[in-house]
């Protein structure tokens, strides 16, 4: 299993910056992408960005333009850069293999609030 440890979450506010961390007990480059996933409050849990073992990213529309996904694969670690950050990107951060594996092991997440 991943088991995924998220940090770097926090309270910030609209417009401000975050940069989240995310360390894998297994090599991150024995899966085909990394993710960065989120949940809101009442709603689903989303994919939000990706990166594929040929270092090509992916995000979400709602967050294009203004997050950053990038991954050191020597310290095994994912990171997501936050910036122009609004209140709609509340949540709990969360990331995974994409897809990820079945059953799917997550982490504790972090929290990433946003005031207006």
């Amino acid at each position: 299993q991943v088991q995924p440890v998220e940090s770097g979450g926090g309270l910030v506010q609209a417009g401000g910056s975050l940069r989240l961390s995310c360390t894998a007990s297994i090599r991150i480059v024995s899966f085909n992408a990394m993710g960065w996933y989120r949940q809101a409050p009442g709603k689903q849990r989303e994919l939000v960005a990706h990166i594929t073992f040929g270092g090509w990213a992916n995000y979400a529309d709602s967050v294009k333009g203004r997050f950053t996904i990038s991954r050191d694969s020597a310290k095994n670690t994912v990171y997501l850069q936050m910036d122009s950050l609004k209140p709609e990107d509340t949540a709990v951060y969360y990331c995974n293999p994409v897809p990820t594996p079945t059953p799917p092991s997550w982490g504790q997440g972090t929290q990433v609030t946003v005031s207006s």
